[in-house]
C-alpha cells in the first residue's frame, strides 16, 4: 500500500456510529528515520512503552522569566486580545489559551527551532517536522478550567483530517506544576488504543470546543475502561521541565481551584510524511491558525 493510500483510508473511524469503539492502534510510537538527537535511549524506550517522557530543566530559570514576560506581553496587548486566535474562558473574559503563537512571537519562533526541542521532535516522528498547532495555555488560580479527557489525535483526525498518528506534542511549563493547581493527567499506555467517539460534528466546531470541548470526548465507560487498565499519572514539577507526549495520549486537567496559575507553551509538531488531507467527520477543516496545513518543514 502506497503513502498515498494510507493518507485517505480511514483507520480510526470516529463519529460515525451510535457505539463508541475501541481500535487497536496500528502506528508506530517511535517512527524509524531519524538517529541523532538529545533523546536517549531510554528516554524514547519510555516514550515508546508509555507514550509519554519528561524532561526536566529543558528551560533555565532566566529563560522561564524570559518566556513568562512574553506571555504577559501578549495578554497585555489589546490587539491581540482582540485577535481571533486568542481565546477566552466560557465563564468568564479572562484568556484561556493564544493559538499560532509562533507566528505572534519571534521569541517563541526561536524555540520552535531550539536544537533541544526541533531535534527531539524529529527523533520521535523519524522525519522532518512543521507546527501542527502552537498556542500558550494559560489557567489562572481560581478560574482557571480543565481540559475534559481526550485524545488529540481523535480531533485532528476527524476534524482536520490528519490521517496517522506521527504528530507529537511538548508542553513546557513556565509556572511550577503542583498536584492541585490543575496539572495535565495522562494515562501510560493508552496510546496504544483508539478511541472512537461518539456524536455528529457540528459546523465551526472549533468556536465551542476550544474553550469546552463536548463533541469527540470519550464515554465514561471507556474513560474507566483505559484508567483501570492503565492508571493515571501526573505532569507535576517545576517551571522549565517539559512533557513529551504522543497524539493519541488520554489526558485531560482539572480546575485551578488555588491561588497558583498554571501556564505553558504547547507546541505541536507534524511529520512532513503525515500531511493533512480532508477532515474524516467533518464538512470543512478548521482554520489554519488551529491546525496549519503549510508542511514547509522547520529549519534553524
Amino acid at each position: 500500500m502506497t503513502v498515498a493510500d494510507l493518507s485517505t483510508q480511514d483507520r480510526y473511524p470516529t463519529r460515525v456510529s451510535a457505539e463508541p469503539a475501541l481500535i487497536r492502534r496500528e502506528d508506530p510510537t517511535v517512527w524509524p528515520g531519524v538517529t541523532a538527537g538529545p533523546a536517549t535511549a531510554e528516554e524514547l524506550a519510555a516514550y515508546q512503552a508509555k507514550g509519554f517522557h519528561v524532561v526536566e530543566g529543558l528551560l533555565s530559570p532566566a529563560e522561564v522569566q524570559t518566556y513568562w514576560q512574553e506571555l504577559e506581553r501578549l495578554t497585555r496587548d489589546p490587539a491581540v486580545r482582540a485577535d481571533e486566535r486568542t481565546i477566552v474562558e466560557h465563564s468568564s473574559d479572562e484568556v484561556r489559551s493564544i493559538f499560532e503563537v509562533h507566528r505572534m512571537s519571534e521569541l517563541i519562533a526561536e524555540l520552535v527551532r531550539d536544537p533541544r526541542v526541533l531535534d527531539r521532535a524529529r527523533q520521535i516522528l523519524g522525519s522532518d517536522v512543521y507546527v501542527h498547532q502552537s498556542r500558550i495555555n494559560y489557567m489562572p488560580g481560581y478560574r482557571g478550567t480543565g481540559f475534559y479527557w481526550h485524545s488529540d489525535f481523535e480531533t485532528w483526525h476527524a476534524e482536520d483530517g490528519m490521517p496517522a498518528m506521527r504528530a507529537v506534542s511538548i508542553s513546557i511549563a513556565l509556572t511550577d506544576n503542583y498536584p492541585y493547581n490543575g496539572g495535565l493527567m495522562i494515562m501510560p499506555g493508552s496510546h496504544r488504543t483508539f478511541v472512537s467517539c461518539v456524536g455528529e460534528t457540528p459546523d465551526d466546531n472549533y468556536k465551542s470546543s476550544l474553550k469546552q470541548q463536548r463533541i469527540g470526548v470519550p464515554t465514561e465507560d471507556d474513560i474507566t475502561k483505559l484508567a483501570y487498565e492503565h492508571g493515571i499519572e501526573q505532569f507535576t514539577g517545576q517551571a522549565g521541565s517539559a512533557l513529551w507526549f504522543d497524539s493519541n495520549c488520554m489526558h485531560g486537567s482539572g480546575n485551578n481551584i488555588t491561588p497558583f496559575p498554571r501556564s505553558n507553551i504547547f507546541v505541536v509538531f507534524n511529520s512532513v510524511e503525515n500531511e493533512l488531507v480532508e477532515p474524516f467527520a467533518a464538512s470543512n477543516p478548521r482554520p489554519d491558525f488551529v491546525a496549519s496545513r503549510r508542511t514547509i518543514p522547520i529549519q534553524r
